[in-house]
């Protein structure tokens, strides 16, 4: 990466125009519905089926939101099986199948983006991220972000700026939006020390950014942890909390090299809670944070 020029910061499409609703996140809530109402009217998802004439494959796809675009046709018929009258009640679950439809503005990254995770970060309140080897995606710079890409293995000049551009915009749909999200991001200094060997003036300019965000009035809290608390659990690698109004949501992203792990039991979330508020308690104070970052490049 040394002597990498800066990459040019990419057109993004302006929030006004961009969808940051989550579809797999009403997926997921449609569907726990979908289950609690089969549950009130006594029946199995058998039982359902047969009302109906279907699979008992497709009432549970509903319910499991394996169903990616579930019909409104099909969500009526079964919520007059489950006798559901209410219409209210009709209407929110009715409109919860439309939602889970959409498609966001991560939709037209879909060459590079190939996993759900940003459709579901769509859709957060607040996001808790450790991170050992890279600075967390939405607080890279353009440059740092396309080396980073360009270390991963991808080469060609157009895909490196596709990544780049959507992660740009994901920053901008993020944090640059009325009501930002709760970003507490937790940085093991080994990704600085990794970046200031490679590119010591892109880790200049990136570090920069880093202190200037920490300093702000905004909704970033950012920390580092340091290499002499020696061992600690965040070795098991990096992992981020997602975080949603109804907390029963919440979930937590385990990096991979092409995709990751996702856990949404309770006791799996309560896991990674217990791991992050530890980490929280080995980090530097975050209102030293911005002072010891410049001090890195002073």
């Amino acid at each position: 990466m040394s002597g990498s020029s800066p990459a040019a910061v990419p057109s993004l499409t302006p929030l006004e125009e961009v969808e940051v609703s989550s579809p797999p996140v009403a997926r997921r809530q449609l569907s726990a519905q979908m289950k609690a109402k089969r549950l009130e009217a006594a029946l199995t998802a058998e039982q359902a089926a047969a009302e109906l004439e279907w699979s008992t494959t497709k009432v549970s796809n509903i319910e499991t939101g394996r169903s990616k675009h579930p019909a409104v046709s099909d969500i009526r018929l079964l919520l007059d099986v489950y006798k559901v009258t209410d219409t209210r009640e009709r209407d929110t679950l009715l409109e919860l199948t439309r939602e889970s439809r959409k498609r966001g503005w991560w939709s037209r990254y879909d060459d590079v983006l190939t996993s759900d995770y940003t459709s579901l970060e769509a859709g957060v309140t607040g996001l808790r991220v450790f991170e050992l080897q890279y600075i967390p995606g939405l607080l890279q710079l353009p440059e740092y972000a396309a080396a980073i890409t360009h270390a991963t293995l991808i080469r060609e000049p157009a895909e490196v700026e596709r990544v780049v551009e959507a992660r740009m915009q994901r920053q901008e749909v993020l944090l640059h939006r009325e009501d930002p999200v709760d970003l507490w991001a937790i940085i093991d200094e080994r990704a600085l020390d990794l970046l200031a060997v490679s590119d010591p003036e892109l880790h200049r300019r990136q570090v920069e950014h880093l202190a200037a965000t920490a300093e702000q009035p905004n909704s970033v809290t950012l920390q580092v942890l340091e290499p002499g608390v020696g061992l600690h659990p965040g070795m098991g690698g990096p992992f981020t909390i997602l975080k949603y109004l109804d907390p029963d949501m919440d979930a937590v992203f385990v990096e991979a090299d092409e995709d990751g792990l996702y856990l949404d039991k309770r006791p799996q979330v309560d896991r990674y809670r217990r791991i992050f508020d530890l980490l929280v308690s080995k980090s530097m104070d975050p209102d030293a944070v911005a002072t010891y970052l410049r001090s890195r490049i002073s």
